[in-house]
């Protein structure tokens, strides 16, 4: 079952190659910066990943003098703490140190040298290693990490070839197996392959097993049969906090925000408390401002009101449903912010030219913008009027932050300069500005403006481009109308309303 890596290359030589017994390297990581609520936790990790570094340094030395390490129990040692840490650079350094021999032949070993790069996410170095295994077939947990591994970075089809051969092979499966397979087949959308899995499962005595059945929930719900997920739940002997959670965002995720609510209700009539998770999903998708501050109150209740996910969602919730106060006091009270947190708060304020002081102080913060705070503060600037500003920040994209402009950034400029009356300067950002063809969302904005401000000759270039684009969006057909009425080319809007009718869209 041989699989050649598809990008061996991330593996970075950055240290001594002398005792490299098996071909890697250390990687090549950017060190993450601590927040100050985790510092403390975080002192404690470096303190740990220290006294690792010491057993490793030492273990080194020891081989560069030509004493040879056997004892598969102190690799097997160091690899658990290095997955438990997750330092893959460490991982990487003990796997250079065993002996090729003790790796094909202990299983042990070899299986949490899988784990910790699969986990990491080295999925194709993880396979070659598993690939050298000689006895990979006495237990599933390899082929469990290595599925793992490939259904978390997205490679569901690689995650179920592993699970197909682990079939072939006659490796039986356990309850690890199933839950790590089905997220991969949740990720196919493939209800088929589903089924048979379930019969799988079934057939392998693990169709009452809490674990595996929530697991379950979400594949039929991501591959769009909600009957079956409820069906699975309501099967589940006793439902723990992943079960109702499962069931909560399967609802929410197919837009059955009145079935969500029931769950809801129903897991607290159970006696089982909703956790941040559950809350935060509910609120992210809740229409009714009363439902949204119900839920509010229960979290105040409870202490929650302040957890992050929460909070931010309370923002978005009381942004949009016209409560920008109450949005700006959730987020003063907030204890620790994330960058959803200063992107939700800046987009409440997209009509409101004071949303830029929070663009400021995230600033002060030394919190780096994304590309979602741009297209916030682009729009807050277009809806506005704020052209100077709508430059500046802009150009503070790329050559501050090194956010290169997408589609959207540049549909806000388009904008921003369409509302102002800068009808040549919104065409020329589209033709001269920017590096790649411009989409429907960048040639609407600039139909629009010139339909605002009856440009009939930008309009005309802006329509045309937009019928190639979206060639049955009517509304297009029905803006170039309005240009060429206020315009008085009566001949024009007959042909407009023409070529409507012979694409058979409504007049």
């Amino acid at each position: 079952m041989k699989k050649k890596p598809r990008h061996y290359q991330r593996i970075q030589d950055n240290n001594n190659n002398n005792n490299n017994n098996n071909g890697f390297t250390s990687l090549s990581l950017t060190k993450p910066s601590p927040t100050p609520i985790l510092l403390g936790k975080q002192s404690i990790q470096r303190t740990k990943l220290e006294a690792l570094d010491s057993v490793i340094t030492e273990l080194e030395t020891s081989a560069r003098k030509g004493i040879t390490i056997t004892e598969p129990e102190i690799f097997a040692s160091l690899l658990e703490t290095c997955y438990t840490l997750r330092s893959i650079n460490h991982g990487v350094r003990v796997h250079r140190l065993i002996p090729p021999y003790l790796l094909r032949n202990n299983i042990g070993v070899s299986s949490k040298l899988v784990r910790l790069y699969a986990s990491c996410g080295y999925a194709e170095v993880a396979h070659e290693v598993f690939d050298q295994m000689s006895k990979r077939k006495s237990s599933a947990f390899a082929w469990n990490s290595l599925i793992s591994g490939y259904a978390e970075s997205g490679q569901y089809e690689d995650a179920m070839a592993i699970y197909f051969q682990m079939a072939e092979d006659g490796v039986k499966p356990d309850r690890f197996t199933f839950p790590r397979v089905l997220k991969a087949c949740g990720g196919i959308g493939s209800i088929q392959i589903g089924e048979a899995i379930h019969r799988d499962l079934v057939k392998e005595g693990f169709g009452y097993d809490v674990y595996v059945l929530n697991a379950l929930v979400d594949m039929y719900a991501k591959c769009g049969d909600i009957v079956k997920a409820r069906n699975v739940f309501d099967m589940i002997p006793h439902r723990d906090y992943v079960s109702w959670n499962s069931m909560l965002t399967s609802y929410l995720h197919h837009g059955l925000l009145h079935e969500a609510v029931h769950i809801f209700r129903l897991m607290v009539r159970d006696g089982v408390e909703p956790d941040k998770v559950a809350i935060s999903s509910v609120l992210a998708r809740v229409l009714s401002l009363k439902h949204g501050r119900q839920l509010h109150g229960w979290a105040i209740r409870r202490g929650m009101e302040y957890e992050l996910s929460v909070a931010n969602a309370l923002i978005v919730l009381y942004s949009k449903t016209g409560q920008l106060i109450q949005a700006c006091f959730v987020f003063d009270q907030m204890l620790e912010r994330d960058i959803v947190s200063w992107n939700a708060i800046i987009s409440a304020h997209s009509k409101d030219s004071s949303g830029l002081k929070y663009f400021e102080q995230m600033q002060r913060a030394d919190v780096k913008p994304d590309v979602i705070t741009f297209v916030s503060v682009l729009s807050l600037c277009a809806n506005t009027g704020m052209v100077e500003d709508g430059e500046r920040l802009f150009s503070l994209m790329s050559k501050e932050y090194g956010i290169n402009p997408r589609m959207e950034h540049y549909a806000c400029m388009v904008n921003l300069y369409g509302r102002a009356g800068m009808m040549q300067e919104a065409y020329s950002m589209i033709v001269r500005e920017m590096g790649f063809e411009a989409g429907p969302t960048v040639w609407g904005a600039l139909l629009y403006a010139c339909y605002i401000h009856g440009n009939a000759d930008i309009g005309e270039v802006a329509a045309q481009r937009l019928f190639e684009l979206e060639p049955d969006n009517e509304h297009n057909f029905e803006l170039l109308m309005r240009i060429y009425s206020k315009a008085k080319r009566i001949e024009d809007v007959e042909r407009v309303r023409q070529m409507m009718v012979d694409r058979g869209l409504e007049t």
